[in-house]
């Protein structure tokens, strides 16, 4: 089965390590700056105002959500916030207990460590850094078989922050240890237009008028990562095409060009809707079988396509496999019956 080779510009997943340095230039480094996630944005501040009156660190952040949505650029505004560096590592990197001595016990106070993907923390691991994050000591294995010891090192008092997009894989033990927890919801199209006019600042972009930057909000799916990603593409087009002036027909040009539609649809989402209609007759069909016809794997279809799909409403999961809605089909300029309601059924 052939996978997709074409990188998806409307993907929330980091693409490369080269787009993510491009990214740090607009990332803000202040509570400020920092557009979207209102409610968060007014804990976070009472909270590193009143860890801040204490001496104290700032308690231990879970962030969960989507990808996309600013989990590591919070953990950098905290530091900033708290005058403390940010240490960064993830749930993958850390194999065995070991792995975690070397970043605490270089952490200085008030310091943040960063854990990405904190969910697939190996056991041995989690159980190890409870005591860290409670007490602020490791216990060091030294030697092992019949003579094994362990030597207790007192660490400086640190926060960690814990960031996931699969909250219901953080076992119980650690979630508890958090003294925050907060779930970053996607981001309205007036806060993606804040941020797209500061990105667009700091490319030094020309645009001819403010509104013009509303077209690539309302087409990023609620994520500032897609946002910046296709104002990027779009100055690229203006430069070659238009003297680096930016106008609303430069914008839907430079958009048609990559394929992205109105509503942020890219062609492997129109494909599988189109697929789901003409093939299947709206539904239910199985995400295997649809996964065949398109000669895609079934996990990215799952995991890259179907999310934003359901979010639309133009897809349903029903209890025999997956369903096109009318509006999925209208669309991409297609009709099907009226689903039976009996799939629906529990």
């Amino acid at each position: 089965m052939l996978r997709m080779t074409r990188e998806r510009l409307v993907s929330a997943e980091r693409l490369d390590a080269e787009e993510e340095r491009q990214n740090w230039s607009l990332r803000p480094t202040r509570l400020d700056e920092y557009v979207g996630q209102p409610q968060l944005v007014q804990r976070l501040r009472i909270a590193i105002e009143a860890a801040k009156q204490r001496g104290e660190p700032l308690e231990h952040v879970l962030l969960h959500g989507p990808p996309g949505l600013g989990k590591t650029t919070l953990a950098h505004v905290i530091g900033n916030e708290m005058g403390g560096q940010v240490h960064i590592t993830s749930g993958p990197a850390l194999t065995r207990a070991g792995d975690l001595v070397g970043p605490l016990t270089k952490l200085r106070r008030g310091d943040i460590l960063f854990v990405d993907e904190i969910h697939r923390l190996p056991a041995a691991v989690e159980e190890y850094i409870y005591p860290a994050m409670e007490d602020f000591r490791i216990d060091v294995s030294v030697d092992s078989g019949m003579h094994a010891r362990s030597i207790t090192l007192n660490i400086e008092p640190f926060c960690l922050i814990g960031a996931t997009t699969r909250a219901g894989l953080v076992t119980g033990p650690l979630r508890s240890r958090f003294g925050m927890t907060h779930h970053l919801e996607f981001y309205s199209d007036d806060d993606l237009y804040t941020i797209a006019r500061r990105s667009a600042s700091l490319l030094e972009m020309k645009c001819d008028a403010p509104e013009t930057l509303a077209l690539p909000s309302r087409r990023s799916r609620g994520t500032p990562r897609i946002v910046n990603r296709l104002l990027r593409r779009i100055r690229d087009y203006a430069q070659v095409h238009n003297a680096g002036l930016v106008t609303t027909e430069v914008v839907e040009e430079a958009l048609t060009l990559e394929g992205i539609d109105r509503l942020g649809l890219d062609p492997l989402d129109r494909r599988y809707l189109k697929v789901l209609a003409a093939t299947f007759g709206g539904g239910p069909a199985g995400v295997d079988a649809i996964a065949a016809t398109m000669s895609e794997e079934p996990d990215t279809l799952e995991e890259v396509v179907e999310p934003y799909l359901l979010q639309c409403g133009y897809l349903t999961r029903t209890r025999r496999g997956r369903q096109l809605t009318p509006a999925g089909a209208a669309h991409v300029g297609m009709t099907i019956a009226a689903p039976d309601a009996s799939l629906f059924e529990t």
